[in-house]
């Protein structure tokens, strides 16, 4: 419904409903009136058209909880514990989680802490059982896996940034999608780095430059810059040159106020992006009545238009080139095998431009053979992917390796002892690298990018299920159509499972003893997800984030935060566990970041390989 605002498609859903209600009571004040002779009284009449909505509400909202107790006693369970609410609906609920988005707070802790592992927010009278159990979380990533899906609720919220691509699809779509990206993830075209080599020298060179110019780096602005030019060279065959445009100067400089760098074509891309996913988030908040909250338009829609004047004229171009190589094979009766044939064996875009050509996508409303949308949306999948948790995992890696000088040493002994203080990393000495290997897993542990606090991975139950009792609590009861998120962010922190260390930053975690905890149970550490959907590009991502964090360490010997221009938390905006000892505001769009960015001071590095 492009072009209609968003509060009208909601109400415009709505009012069939709302005027059966009314039709009632006015059919009921007919009835009266016939049987008795003479009208109702008037305070009867206002009462007939007033109260039918809030008493065909409660009457929904107690007979739902009775079945589903009913339901749940039948199979031998429970329900999931409620989050007691002082205002009807849970409104108090909402308005908390949307507090929280825009302080940064992680707002479910406390609610977790009450009530256990798994809770029930019942938000604008619909139910969301909320969970941190691995068995529970192992029953909707694998053992339950045909009995949850995105759902429509999901679909819709955030069909605006993701459209119908792989992460907001189910069934044939998503079997469709999946099957067009795995075969470009094999080991083959993954341990080449030599896209991560051109950009990473770019953005480690300008950083120089940059220190010894006497400024500080905003690290998370760079490690974006290089994710988001190593992701648009993988995906389209050409980058978006965002390094191009130069690293961001403080804002108390007066490089800094340089609108020629506000302006440039790449940083207008990357902003947008971000703020579609920002946007995304708070929509999420307030559930199925997101519409109401952008009653008059659509949010996500103006910055999606700036991200798809970039992305949509490659598409064009590489949808041309498939043509005329096709009309050219045709014609002279050869197959091409330079030129555009390479550009689309080579590329992602190309990949997906050969494996749509003569298909006909389900549920599609224009059955082309090489339909652009589909394309675009799986473009925007992948890149959201491919840049924002790479550069997320980098930025928290080094935030953590800034405020712990000894790992910092004893990882550049590793690098430097593996591969000296110049050469570039292969694929074999990625893998030989085992405490590398740790360190990049502790921000997946801590900080998991993938999985932020107050953008939980989300299903919706497709039929009744029971999940798993755990340390001798009853089964639960999940009824079909349930929404039911579930946060690896803080199931990762959960000291239950990871030992009373849980929060620390310590890499040893991975090859000491406390590594028992992880192989006892597998399920406790899922950074890239489980199951039928797991993850497509992990290597992909180690890949990246390790050849990065190699050149870092070869170029520099020395982290620390600039504290002087970094943006800290207040005292009364600190949160509890270990964001009450944050240097930084983290916070969340559909990835964690740092709010204001990360500014560091990074020494240079001796040419030596003793230091």
């Amino acid at each position: 419904m492009v072009g209609i605002p968003p509060g009208f498609v909601y109400i415009a859903g709505r009012l069939s409903r709302l005027v059966r209600l009314l039709a009632f009571a006015y059919a009921s004040s007919k009835v009266w009136e016939l049987v008795v002779g003479k009208p109702a009284p008037r305070w009867l009449r206002v009462s007939a058209f007033l109260l039918p909505i809030p008493l065909a509400l409660t009457c929904n909202v107690l007979y739902t909880y009775l079945r589903n107790k009913r339901e749940a006693a039948r199979r031998g369970a429970v329900l999931a514990p409620q989050v007691k609410s002082r205002w009807p609906g849970g409104f108090d609920t909402l308005l908390t989680i949307a507090r929280g988005f825009r302080t940064g707070h992680i707002v479910f802790d406390k609610y977790l802490q009450e009530y256990g592992p798994i809770v029930n927010f019942r938000v604008i009278f619909e139910d969301r059982i909320f969970t941190t159990e691995p068995e529970h979380i192992k029953a909707i990533l694998v053992t339950q896996f045909n009995s949850f899906e995105k759902g429509v609720e999901f679909s819709d919220q955030l069909s605006a940034l993701l459209g119908t691509g792989v992460f907001n699809s189910d069934g044939e779509i998503w079997k469709f999608h999946r099957s067009m990206t795995r075969p470009f993830f094999s080991k083959d075209r993954i341990s080449h780095f030599d896209i991560f080599e051109k950009h990473a020298d770019d953005a480690l060179t300008q950083a120089k430059v940059r220190l010894q110019e006497g400024y500080s780096v905003d690290f998370q602005d760079m490690v974006g810059r290089f994710t988001l030019d190593s992701a648009t060279e993988f995906l389209f065959g050409k980058s978006v040159s965002s390094l191009s445009a130069g690293l961001t100067y403080p804002n108390n400089s007066l490089s800094g106020k340089n609108e020629e760098h506000t302006n440039h074509a790449s940083n207008v891309f990357a902003r947008a992006f971000s703020e579609a996913q920002s946007q995304v988030m708070l929509r999420s908040s307030f559930g199925t009545i997101w519409r109401l909250a952008e009653f008059w338009s659509d949010r996500i829609q103006k910055d999606m238009e700036i991200c798809y004047a970039f992305i949509d004229p490659i598409l064009k171009d590489a949808l041309e080139m498939k043509r005329s190589i096709k009309e050219d094979e045709q014609s002279t009766g050869q197959v091409c095998t330079e030129g555009g044939k390479g550009f689309l064996e080579d590329t992602l875009l190309g990949h997906l431009v050969n494996c749509t050509e003569g298909k006909a996508f389900p549920n599609s409303a224009a059955e082309s053979t090489l339909n652009r949308t589909v394309i675009r949306d799986e473009i925007v999948n992948i890149l959201i992917a491919a840049r924002d948790t790479t550069a997320s995992t980098l930025t928290f890696l080094v935030y953590m390796l800034s405020q712990h000088p000894d790992v910092l040493k004893w990882l550049r002994a590793e690098v430097l002892g593996t591969v000296g203080n110049s050469r570039g990393p292969t694929y074999d000495d990625v893998r030989e690298m085992k405490y590398m290997r740790a360190v990049i897993n502790v921000p997946l542990h801590g900080f998991d990018a993938t999985h932020s606090t107050l953008f939980p991975l989300r299903r919706t139950s497709t039929e009744g299920v029971v999940w798993p009792g755990v340390n001798m609590s009853p089964p639960i009861y999940i009824p079909p159509n349930t929404l039911v998120p579930f946060s690896v962010f803080l199931m990762h922190r959960r000291k239950d499972l990871w030992g009373p260390d849980a929060d620390i930053f310590d890499p040893d975690r991975f090859v000491d003893e406390r590594l028992k905890y992880l192989t006892s149970n597998p399920y406790i550490f899922l950074p890239f997800n489980a199951g039928p959907r797991i993850c497509l590009g992990q290597e992909f991502a180690y890949n990246e984030i390790s050849f990065f964090l190699v050149r870092l360490m070869q170029t520099f010997s020395s982290i620390a935060l600039a504290e002087d221009l970094q943006t800290r938390p207040s005292e009364s905006g600190k949160g509890i566990g270990r964001n009450a000892h944050e240097k930084v505001i983290i916070k969340n769009h559909l990835t964690l970041y740092v709010d204001g960015g990360l500014w560091v001071r990074m020494g240079e590095a001796s040419s030596s390989n003793e230091e």
